[in-house]
């Protein structure tokens, strides 16, 4: 019998209205598996158990009172990127390693407001500047499929903390790929929807207006229910598998030169294109939208953003990395006005693309996880090269503001996750987990890494 962390976000909801659970027996499971697990995977900067106890405690109130939201006792994990009254918010930065905010970010106050039970804040590179989780000021997360390899980042404590089951639930934040890099590296469902779907909080560049916040789940019921509570909406957890056919274009193009995709990763893609289409989708190759170009106009947002993100801070307590990114953003911003929305040739040529697609399908990754270090000791050139091989699937969607979805596709032959990119038109959030839905029932996978769990009471 599993240990209630082991069970997801949909499934403790229905035991907790039907009188089987209470949110603080939850909350201990999750907490216990936080107290075996999270010393080895490094998930976390601040744990919560005191407030995530008082949480739980109001939200058997609620549910004991016929007055609860769906999410209403279910433990989470936020990024902290994310600002929540009274508990520190650090941004993966020693800068802010003492600051605790007067306020909520919008995406935490709904959550809040719906009952969900914090139980600590996750680990991410330094604002978060960064694809991997090792750039951040208190040390690298690591990936709970295996420890000497990377998460992905910069949401990467928070897959790591759902991989490892320590919550059935996490927020993300996404400006480059940062919820679909670690979705894709730790077995997960990610996804990243288009503006004004989930609100941007106050208090954090939005890189010109190419970050997004959005859910980490073990399964698609999860992603849609999460994602419902951060819109405001009721829309997105009654989704189910696609009703007609879908249009589908494969490609494993890449939007910059010399990318050479791992036969792995290229599988994993194959096997997933070829369920779709015994599935009845109408799938073919296709040429994707994006161009070699399209990664100045990226760059550029990315460095003005973390110019933005450390203006008013002290340069020397920067991280080496961050410190470069940063100068190179003050320079664009002396050269270059900042631009306001994605450009208009390139938001024309996907605008093109999808009248003749319903889905772009493509790795989400060019390789399984990389190990821990690879970029460590590398200037910003050779990082930015390395890491432009190693991702160049998912900085295009947010360019242009598509909403993206990494699902997971099979695994490396070192038992290391590998995902596929599902890609959208604006407005395709439910038509992206629709499709993932049915990925689920195609080829289901594990929902955890195999890390060893607490013994059980009985067992101690």
């Amino acid at each position: 019998m599993p240990d209630l962390c082991d069970l997801s976000a949909s499934e403790l909801s229905g035991k907790l209205r039907a009188g089987e659970v209470s949110s603080a027996e939850i909350t201990e499971s999750c907490l216990a598996r936080m107290e075996a697990v999270e010393d080895r995977v490094m998930a976390f900067l601040t744990r919560t158990p005191g407030v995530a106890r008082e949480r739980a405690a109001e939200a058997d109130e609620r549910v004991r009172g016929g007055d609860a939201p769906v999410v209403a006792g279910i433990p989470i994990a936020v990024k902290d990127v994310l600002a929540t009254k009274g508990i520190t918010t650090t941004c993966g930065s020693k800068i802010l390693g003492r600051y605790v905010p007067p306020y909520d970010c919008t995406p935490w106050a709904r959550l809040s407001a719906a009952g969900s039970v914090l139980i600590g804040k996750t680990n991410c590179d330094e604002f978060a500047m960064g694809s991997s989780n090792e750039n951040s000021a208190f040390g690298p997360v690591h990936n709970p499929w295996d420890l000497d390899a990377v998460p992905g980042g910069s949401s990467g404590g928070s897959a790591a903390a759902l991989a490892a089951a320590m919550v059935p639930l996490a927020l993300g934040a996404d400006g480059g790929g940062s919820i679909r890099m670690p979705a894709s590296n730790c077995g997960l469902v990610g996804i990243k929807p288009g503006p004004g779907v989930v609100p941007v909080p106050d208090g954090v560049s939005s890189w010109s207006g190419m970050s997004e916040f959005g859910p980490l789940a073990t399964t698609v019921a999860d992603l849609g229910l999460f994602l419902d509570v951060l819109a405001g909406t009721t829309t997105y957890r009654a989704v189910q598998g696609p009703d007609r056919s879908l249009r589908i274009g494969v490609s494993v193009k890449a939007p910059a030169v010399g990318v050479k995709v791992d036969p792995e990763v290229r599988a994993a893609l194959d096997a997933t294109a070829a369920a779709l289409r015994d599935a009845g989708h109408q799938v073919a190759a296709a040429d994707p939208p994006w161009r070699n170009g399209d990664a100045a106009p990226f760059l550029h947002r990315v460095f003005l953003g973390c110019a933005e993100d450390v203006d008013g801070l002290d340069w020397e307590a920067l991280e080496p990395r961050t410190r470069a990114e940063a100068r190179v953003g003050r320079l664009l911003r002396r050269a270059r006005s900042v631009p306001s929305g994605p450009p208009a040739r390139v938001l024309g040529r996907y605008q093109a693309w999808f009248e003749d697609h319903d889905v772009l399908l493509t790795p989400t990754l060019a390789a399984p996880p990389l190990r821990l270090g690879a970029y460590r000791g590398k200037g910003l050139s050779r990082t930015l090269l390395g890491l432009t091989a190693y991702m160049p699937y998912t900085p295009p969607l947010n360019l242009v503001g598509f909403p993206a979805a990494s699902v997971p596709a099979g695994s490396s032959r070192d038992g290391l996750p590998i995902g596929v990119q599902l890609v959208a038109a604006r407005g395709g959030e439910a038509l992206l987990l629709s499709l993932a839905r049915q990925l689920e029932t195609l080829r289901p996978w594990p929902r955890h890494a195999p890390l060893e769990p607490p013994p059980r009471p009985d067992q101690r």
